[in-house]
């Protein structure tokens, strides 16, 4: 069976930095892989390569049986790959519900139809009834859910979430857990970024862990946790904690 996503082998180099070293893994359809790692480990600089804001330096990435890798960032996204960005920067002259609607506007130019999915995205992530609110309305967990709307606006079967939950209290992460499951429970297959162990240990059901550019570890989450090269690179130093 085809793996929905096969990233062989990709590496990315910037000038004498190797920021991505030879890395691989496939993602089958539906369910949850996190892609862990301490700063600098090369995790966005993956997600920019999978959702075509990068070239690799060498390696292939294939979506649904096709060669991705080198195409443009906007092909990429109209081929069903969406994704979130680390730094959440909303439109703020514009309401929560048009700012959905820009991810809509990759795959069509009627109005109607982009307000229609990007509000079945608001709704989707909990903000359908703050659709008219202005973004200074917003609460963070909430901005970080209007990011997650956009992106699903885009009709992804493959969402990127680039630590989507990152300075969210406990219940609010849990809140964007049951989200994530719900997404998986309609088809979607999802690869996050995310630092916090506890959180990965209850979203995900496989984790790739990246160290200096490459790949160190997969597996399931308790595999991971108990991994020798994991625990001694940042675990034990109190990552994720």
């Amino acid at each position: 069976m085809t793996s929905l996503l096969e990233v062989t082998n990709i590496s990315k180099r910037f000038g004498g930095l190797l920021a991505v070293d030879n890395v691989s893994f496939n993602l089958r359809s539906r369910g949850v892989t996190a892609l862990v790692g301490p700063n600098g480990a090369g995790k966005t600089t993956c997600f920019n390569l999978i959702s075509g804001a990068l070239q690799p330096t060498a390696g292939t990435i294939r979506f649904e049986g096709g060669l991705i890798s080198g195409r443009p960032a906007e092909a990429i996204c109209r081929l069903g790959i969406g994704r979130t960005f680390q730094i959440v920067r909303p439109m703020r002259d514009m309401t929560v519900l048009e700012n959905a609607m820009v991810g809509a506007f990759s795959w069509t130019r009627k109005v109607a139809e982009a307000r229609e999915t990007a509000f079945d995205s608001l709704e989707t992530v909990g903000l359908a009834g703050k659709a008219k609110s202005s973004i200074s309305q917003l609460t963070l967990p909430d901005r970080k859910m209007l990011e997650t709307a956009k992106a699903l606006s885009t009709r992804p079967r493959l969402l990127l979430l680039d630590e989507v939950m990152a300075g969210l209290r406990p219940t609010e992460a849990a809140s964007v857990v049951r989200v994530l499951r719900r997404l998986v429970e309609r088809g979607l297959t999802i690869l996050l970024v995310e630092h916090v162990m506890r959180i990965v240990m209850e979203a995900a059901e496989n984790v790739v862990v990246l160290h200096h550019g490459a790949k160190i570890a997969e597996g399931t989450p308790e595999y991971i946790v108990k991994h020798p090269e994991v625990l001694a690179g940042y675990l034990g130093d109190g990552f994720g904690g």
